[in-house]
């Protein structure tokens, strides 16, 4: 007996077990395309089809409304409409008593159309605080939405948004900033992107209009109020000055009238107690 003949028919029946109807392929469904990104009431064509060669019956589920342009034995095309919403579509046939699916996803998408950047205050001193902020009203999805505040080309704040609310709605980013002297000489702006890349669709792009912000140069006020400090110091030390010089010049006047004022009085009263010639 050959060294290996015990094991031949386990090895059959394994092969067996491993790979039954190796002949044969898989039922399968195919839905093309298979992801979908469109905008609000559009209508897009759907194609559902398997490699089974008789199915017993196939089609497109969707609480859309669909209409059958063609079909074949193996084929269904379909046209979807009045798109709204975001929705999953099943297209789906049975073959041999057996029934397979697959599934195709449309995201109903807003872009931005519109995107405002607004400085407060426009005007700002250096060293003190501004705010950028930047809206863009009814985008969808929210959660596919970056929102990208500039100076200039470089990046000062990013914004991205969760999927709480499916519904569009107004996107906002804020942001505080301080401003310096090269803010004078930059342009703000805000970059909104709807990047849809990963459920099928394309990238999307909008930047508002560029605003400049006046920057203003604190040194010219602290110039004036030094100037006004030292005038008045100056100013007073002269009325000082002038003060003291009445006050000292008094006071020295007042000690030479008073010592000859004395001496006066003493010659007169001699002269008057002086006898008098015959």
């Amino acid at each position: 007996m050959a060294p290996f003949g015990c094991w031949g028919l386990p090895a059959a029946l394994l092969a067996l077990l491993c790979c039954p109807g190796s002949g044969e392929k898989a039922f399968e469904v195919h839905a093309w395309p298979e992801t979908l990104v469109v905008e609000p009431e559009e209508y897009r064509e759907v194609n559902c089809s398997t490699n089974c060669d008789q199915p017993e019956n196939g089609g497109l589920e969707t609480p859309l409304n669909k209409t059958l342009l063609s079909q074949g034995p193996r084929w269904k095309y379909y046209l979807v409409s009045n798109i709204s919403r975001d929705v999953v579509l099943y297209c789906y046939f049975r073959c041999s008593g057996e029934q397979q699916h697959r599934v195709l996803n449309i995201t109903v998408y807003k872009p931005p159309k519109q995107v405002t950047l607004k400085l407060q205050p426009p005007g700002v001193v250096v060293g003190k605080s501004f705010t950028i902020e930047c809206r863009v009203p009814a985008v969808e999805p929210l959660e596919s939405l970056t929102l990208f505040l500039l100076r200039g080309k470089e990046t000062l704040h990013t914004q991205t948004f969760g999927g709480e609310n499916p519904a569009p709605q107004e996107a906002t980013a804020t942001f505080n900033s301080t401003a310096h002297r090269e803010d004078k000489h930059s342009n703000f702006s805000c970059l909104a992107v709807l990047d849809l890349e990963s459920r099928g669709g394309s990238i999307f792009k909008k930047v508002s209009d560029p605003q400049m912000l006046e920057v203003y140069e604190p040194t010219q006020d602290s110039q004036m109020v030094v100037i006004i400090v030292v005038v008045s110091v100056l100013l007073f030390l002269f009325v000082l000055s002038i003060l003291l010089c009445f006050v000292f010049s008094q006071r020295w006047r007042q000690r030479r009238t008073g010592s000859y004022g004395v001496h006066a009085s003493w010659v007169r009263l001699q002269r008057a107690f002086r006898p008098q010639p015959a």
